[in-house]
């Protein structure tokens, strides 16, 4: 399944490895007609592989957040978050390579009671100072156990986030809520009581990956 928050960009690749293809028909130099061919082939492929938009089974439990992204955890330290939770924090940061799945999803039943969306600059998503300085949503979710911030960032190549969420929202953990096209990177921000479940290099999936588990 193809996500409808990048179809209009899948249909645009297809649309153009589809005039490639037919261009290179009227070509007769095979070295010219069959590298064109082979290049609208392989980026068609690509646009499939990272606007595909697979079914995800979250955790039947309300005392862990789940991962918002596919990729890899690149970073984990405590922090103090200033914006929402307003006390000593574990943030986790994940890296989306553009072979991952880009579709973000929330990470817990609540309410949206904190939405913020920031200018900024395109470091390199694995970048330590990438969540304070790249252009970035800031989401924070408030559930019956406690507040979890996090965040779309976006990267070096991405330039695009997208997001339907608004401040008032009633979310559920799980569901879709945007995407970040071409490579990016998510951060995950928790009560520093909050049980870590993950580790530095783990591959996680959005929606079903456990990263905490809530102390209460």
């Amino acid at each position: 399944m193809i996500t409808k928050y990048g179809l209009n960009t899948f249909l645009f690749c297809a649309g153009f490895s589809t005039l490639i293809i037919l261009a290179s028909l009227f070509i007769q130099n095979g070295w010219i007609r069959y590298p064109m061919i082979a290049f609208s082939v392989l980026f068609l492929l690509f646009a499939l592989n990272f606007f595909r938009d697979p079914e995800r089974i979250s955790p039947n439990r309300n005392d862990v957040v789940v991962s918002p992204a596919d990729g890899k955890i690149v970073i984990i330290k405590d922090v103090f978050e200033d914006e929402f939770l307003k006390a000593d924090a574990k943030q986790i940061s994940i890296f989306m390579s553009p072979l991952n799945v880009h579709v973000n999803r929330i990470p817990i039943d609540g309410n949206v009671d904190y939405f913020k969306y920031v200018k900024g600059e395109y470091l390199v998503a694995f970048h330590e100072k990438a969540d304070k300085r790249n252009e970035r949503t800031e989401i924070g979710i408030t559930g019956k156990d406690g507040k979890v911030l996090f965040t779309q960032v976006a990267g070096f190549i991405a330039r695009r986030i997208v997001c339907d969420l608004k401040t008032g929202d009633q979310v559920k953990m799980g569901n879709r809520f945007g995407m970040i096209k071409f490579g990016s990177r998510s951060d995950v921000i928790v009560p520093a009581n909050w049980k870590l479940k993950v580790k530095l290099g783990d591959i996680v999936t959005a929606g079903e990956t456990i990263l905490f588990e809530i102390e209460k």
